[in-house]
């Protein structure tokens, strides 16, 4: 087929003629997106109509919290920044909290945000609102359309900035720039960004070595960074040679193969005590592509694991993250990757005949075993009706390998921190440290779209199921076959085990009275099955996983049989002064 004039003029790098529409649809083109989510809108209905024709989906969901959940994950598991669009006013500020989560997490996403027309800013319009400073805190970035003509640079510069600095950027365009005429030329990425560190400084990399050559007993931290930089294998032949055991950062499960040798599970909340253990005995460590969050490096098990005079090396795409929370040694500012693979070449090179620790290697299996041990007795005590911790290493035992599993925020999401175990990078779909219910569904229609060929699961607790379960109607609308594990105990959980701890068992807002979720889901079009026995659990997830179709699993669990508190750092015994509210102090207890 010939080339229209246009496509000429635009391969030849001229400038052409388009409406704003044309360049916003045709940046998203050369970017490589394929999906856009959000509600239909006639703030951007000009823009929506190209979409089909340029190859693009529009995803619609049933409300724009679902957006940036799903493009968050989408992103975690493509690579590819995310892209979500609403109304102006409502349907927008509707994304706050995902986007909000997005930008803890660290991923890179553009939020097309229609804006009030200018003939009308400040008369207090239908859907007007500042949507700028809404997302001022909450993005890396907002970046305002100021003229019809910038349109294309604007987007560009959001791109930019999104993939650059990691996370979420506003690009806010008055809903009548998407009328009218500009001038400019299509650019590829490439022409426009690049966010590339490289290995980092030459200086660091040597005093890293000579670290990692004379440490007694090296333990590798392995995090985000390495999943997102496709790093894994450079982090697997770093701790081959120095017989490093390697841990994972808190809810990235799948930054090393748990299967290795030298795998001891992830730290933080409700994380592996093999892991917290080892990571304990470290005189360095090697914190690759992880920031080494607050509460992802907090005590748990009454174990404080993280070493206070361990020299720490630091791998960090973001200069922000050096040392932010905890006194390093040597701090890399460079692609978790790249930095990897140099320091190798370099220990390779200086320590060309390694010495294989066994007694290490012997130790590491030691520890797992032992842990694994544990796990397996706790999840085999009898619950009523289900020990949640059976049902999680029942769902282990049925998932295939591969299989993609989102985690929400609760208290069941949270133990499952301890039984989800991968082999490959990009599958462990985490709610993370913005810690707002309702994202594990959401994320797992996203990641489901960026891999299709991989199995996805949720693990949603039931109060969190009560914020996502319409987006059912979603998967059953665009046939997104995602199998969702409802852990149904009846209550808030996490917040119900602080009430039994510090409050006396005084339960105010904690319980939940809950319908049949697999009718809930049958009458929306997806299958539904309600599970009572343990025994169930692993033959109805395997069976529906295989059936391919959207799928909820109301498993029925104990709501006595919970984890720690999940705040223990910030809570503490209450204390009442005034004579009305005395009986409730923690020293008046079983004085009523």
């Amino acid at each position: 087929m010939a080339k229209t004039e246009t496509e000429v003029k635009q391969v030849k790098g001229q400038k052409v003629k388009m409406t704003p529409s044309e360049a916003i649809v045709e940046t998203l083109v050369a970017e490589g997106v394929k999906e856009v989510y959000g509600i239909l809108g006639s703030a951007f209905m000009d823009m929506l109509d190209l979409l089909p024709t340029a190859g693009i989906r529009f995803l619609p969901v049933r409300h724009e919290q679902t957006t940036a959940h799903m493009a968050d994950a989408y992103t975690r598991v493509t690579g590819i920044a995310g892209v979500v669009v609403g109304q102006n006013g409502p349907g927008i500020t509707n994304m706050v909290t995902s986007v909000a989560a997005a930008n803890q997490a660290h991923t890179p996403m553009v939020v097309i945000s229609p804006s009030a027309g200018t003939p009308t800013v400040g008369w207090d319009g239908f859907q007007e609102c500042n949507q700028v400073s809404v997302f001022e805190d909450i993005t890396k970035e907002t970046v305002r359309v100021t003229h019809v003509s910038r349109v294309a640079d604007c987007l560009r510069t959001a791109f930019r900035i999104a993939y650059a600095e990691r996370g979420p950027v506003l690009f806010d365009i008055p809903r009548d720039y998407f009328y009218g005429e500009l001038e400019d030329k299509i650019l590829e990425p490439y022409q426009y960004r690049t966010d590339s560190r490289g290995s980092g400084d030459t200086t660091q990399l040597d005093h890293a070595v000579e670290l990692l050559k004379s440490a007694e007993y090296p333990v590798i931290i392995s995090g985000r960074g390495t999943v997102d930089s496709d790093g894994i294998e450079e982090v697997k032949g770093i701790a081959e040679l120095l017989t490093a055991p390697v841990a994972v950062s808190y809810m990235h499960n799948d930054a090393f193969p748990d299967n290795h040798p030298l795998a001891v599970g992830p730290i933080g909340y409700m994380g592996s005590k093999a892991a917290m253990n080892t990571l304990k005995k470290a005189d360095v460590v090697l914190a690759i592509g992880t920031r080494l969050s607050v509460f992802g490096t907090l005590p748990c098990y009454d174990i404080d694991y993280f070493p206070k005079k361990a020299k720490i090396i630091q791998v960090d795409i973001n200069p922000r993250n050096i040392a932010r929370t905890h006194p390093i040694e040597v701090g890399l500012i460079a692609d978790a990757k790249a930095a990897s693979a140099e320091l190798l070449k370099r220990l390779k090179e200086q320590v060309p005949n390694p010495e294989q620790k066994t007694d290490r290697l012997q130790e590491v299996t030691s520890v797992k075993e032992k842990w694994e041990e544990e796990l397996v007795s706790l999840a085999m005590v009898d619950g009523n009706p289900i020990n949640p911790r059976r049902a999680l290493l029942e769902l282990m035992k049925a998932v295939p390998e591969g299989t993609m599993i989102s985690t929400d925020i609760g208290n069941v999401s949270s133990t499952a921190n301890a039984y989800l175990k991968f082999n490959q990078g990009r599958k462990h779909i985490a709610a993370l440290t913005f810690g707002n219910t309702g994202f594990a569904y959401p994320a797992a229609l996203g990641a489901k779209l960026g891999d299709p060929n991989s199995p996805a699961v949720a693990i949603i607790g039931d109060g969190a199921w009560g914020m996502s379960l319409h987006e059912v109607s979603t998967a059953v609308e665009q046939n997104i076959p995602v199998v969702a594990c409802v852990f149904n105990n009846n209550a808030w959980c996490a917040e119900k085990k602080n009430q039994v701890d510090y409050y006396n068992n005084r339960f105010v807002g904690a319980d939940i009275d809950s319908p049949d979720f697999a009718e809930v889901a049958r009458s929306m079009g997806a299958q539904g099955y309600r599970v009572d026995k343990p025994e169930d659990v692993g033959p109805v997830i395997a069976e529906a996983i295989k059936s391919n179709k959207p799928t909820v699993i109301d498993i029925q669990v104990d709501g006595t049989q919970l984890a720690p508190p999940f705040r223990k750092d910030a809570l503490k015994m209450p204390t009442r002064h005034l004579p009305k509210y005395k009986h409730l102090d923690f020293e008046n207890w079983g004085k009523e």
